[in-house]
């Protein structure tokens, strides 16, 4: 599976070294030793240069194997990105590095995740003593922890974007109304980057959906009330 990561690789060198968003608990079983990192990487240049760098961090005591699998978005082939979602596809695959099957199983948590634009790199010590298939279990307990804690982290800045986005719309809205009222409007500003309640911020985004359509009725109304004023003033003119 290596040659289908190296047939998207650019020649470009990483401008800095990957830095790991999450590492999962260590499990150890039998002497042998599980531990999951999980690196962003928007193309598969990213991908290989991740790879490389935990697998060099652990240059002084190296694993087993090191399964990785990594899911990215890319242009097709031809597409420039203007078309939206449709010129866009998902590129993954997986290494087993020697440990046949586990690179699908660590794809397979990746997916059932929705986890995007990630490696995800689990390693194994081993420790003399075969664990038969129980070593899958443990590699799939590690990853899905890194990819859970990855697609929450990644909902929590999607949702903080989206809030901010609604709170621009909804302040150019509030000044359009204090304008054709003039009626004084006040809106508290909030720090989202302090909340991570997942559950909350998605209410707060239905909240400020729904303002927005509250003040887009009240400013229709206002706008109608001036032109029948200004019709009625016309007439009695």
């Amino acid at each position: 599976m290596q040659s289908s990561l190296d047939h998207f690789v650019s020649s470009q060198p990483a401008a800095s070294p990957p830095a790991i968003s999450f590492t999962s608990q260590e499990i150890r079983d039998r002497k042998s030793a599980f531990v999951a990192y999980i690196i962003p990487a928007k193309d598969a240049s990213q991908v290989k240069d991740a790879i490389a760098y935990i697998r060099r961090t652990h240059a002084n005591r190296s694993p087993a194997h090191e399964v990785a699998a990594w899911r990215f978005m890319s242009l097709k082939p031809g597409m420039t990105g203007l078309g939206g979602e449709d010129d866009f596809e998902v590129i993954s695959s997986y290494d087993d590095d020697g440990e046949k099957w586990a690179g699908g199983r660590v794809l397979n948590i990746m997916k059932q995740a929705g986890v995007l634009d990630a490696v995800v790199v689990v390693s194994r010590w081993f420790g003399g003593i075969m664990l038969g298939p129980t070593r899958f279990t443990h590699i799939e307990t590690c990853a899905a922890e890194v990819c859970k804690r990855f697609k929450l982290q990644e909902d929590l800045k999607d949702c903080r974007t989206m809030l901010s986005s609604l709170d621009d719309i909804l302040a150019d809205l509030r000044s359009e109304f204090t304008t054709l009222t003039a009626r004084p409007s006040t809106h508290k500003t909030m720090d989202y980057d302090s909340i991570e309640d997942l559950a909350k911020l998605r209410k707060l985004v239905t909240a400020r959906e729904a303002a927005i359509k509250s003040i887009n009725m009240l400013i229709t109304r206002a706008k109608e009330r001036g032109n029948t004023r200004s019709q009625g003033e016309k007439t009695s003119a």
